[in-house]
């Protein structure tokens, strides 16, 4: 298949780009860069230098003709968005309306959303599945579950199939070496984490200790990016060959609190990693851990990358290879 791949460039993106070369589709990526990485593409494949906030831009790139499209282009902050939630409103939500438009315009009915679990809000129940109610405690996760119901109104309208995975915390980095593009001004606990380890930070918060958890901070379902990367192509094959559209659950299925992760961040990597304790997020529920009994029934998948020790290593990795390219000793 053709397919474009929406914010291709970036973190998650660029996984998702190397799996779906791996199944011999022919990938175009659409960034603009502002977060992403020109090292994260791959010579093989098409890119278009554009931003979705540009109507003209999006028009460009889909009257190339593709026969998908993978949409990741979003701001993803969660308490960011409870302070700019104009910012929010306006790439995350309107940004997507002018993809689907562009593509309704040249008839690319399959999408792939990368949504988030960020759409459940506080859980009424775990593991969360796909028929917990929606709730959303930050307004990242609201434009998320906004999206959902956005495309649902195109499939019934305008022929839309898409697959929504409702994933939760990504992280680690290709347990392969050939991607390790850092983000760009990280606001996720690994690569806060590693930055702290490098040298890059001094120490870091760790935002509450006085949770109804194990050790008083914050539960969460850490999931591999590649297990991701796996599912969005998986996803894609789903919708293409059944013609439906599919909503479904990402995670490990396991959770760890954010003092477990830099404790073992530190036996990892040797380092000390300071960290200090400090008041809470808004928008932060005490516990994230999913089921992914849907994903593993329709798409035959499962989180192979998700243990800890895979997630910090392979990041772990990255920012060694970032340190050595840079010239830097720790």
């Amino acid at each position: 298949m053709k397919v474009l791949v929406i914010g291709g460039a970036g973190y998650i993106g660029s996984h998702v780009v190397k799996e779906l070369m791996k199944k011999g589709h022919e990938v175009t990526v659409f960034d603009n860069l502002s977060t992403g990485l020109l090292q994260n593409l791959f010579p093989e494949n098409g890119f278009i230098a554009g931003d979705i906030m540009v109507q003209e831009h999006i028009d460009a790139a889909f009257a190339h003709g593709f026969d998908a499209f993978i949409h990741l282009a979003a701001y993803k902050a969660a308490g960011e968005s409870m302070v700019e939630p104009e910012k929010y409103s306006s790439h995350n939500i309107s940004g997507t309306i002018n993809i689907l438009n562009s593509a309704m315009k040249y008839n690319c009915k399959y999408m792939v959303f990368s949504s988030s679990a960020a759409v459940f809000g506080e859980p009424q129940y775990l593991p969360i599945d796909e028929k917990h109610p929606t709730n959303p405690e930050n307004y990242y996760g609201f434009t998320k579950l906004a999206i959902e119901q956005i495309m649902g109104w195109y499939a019934k309208i305008r022929g839309l199939k898409f697959a929504a995975l409702r994933y939760f915390n990504a992280a680690g980095y290709d347990p392969e070496g050939v991607l390790y593009g850092l983000e760009q001004n990280p606001a996720n606990l690994l690569p806060i984490i590693m930055e702290v380890a490098c040298g890059m930070r001094t120490k870091m918060k760790i935002f509450g200790n006085d949770y109804d958890t194990r050790d008083g901070t914050c539960i969460r379902d850490y999931v591999h990016v590649t297990d991701l990367a796996i599912a969005h192509v998986k996803a894609l094959d789903y919708i293409s060959e059944k013609n439906e559209c599919l909503t479904v659950g990402l995670g490990s299925e396991k959770g760890i609190t954010v003092t477990e992760m830099v404790e073992a961040a530190r036996r990892i990597t040797g380092k000390p990693i300071p960290a200090e304790y400090t008041g809470r997020r808004p928008g932060d529920p005490a516990s994230l851990i999913a089921t992914s009994a849907l994903a593993h029934e329709k798409l035959g998948w499962e989180a192979r990358f998700s243990d800890v020790d895979t997630l910090l290593r392979s990041t772990w990795d990255a920012y060694q290879k970032y340190l050595k390219i840079h010239g830097i000793s720790k």
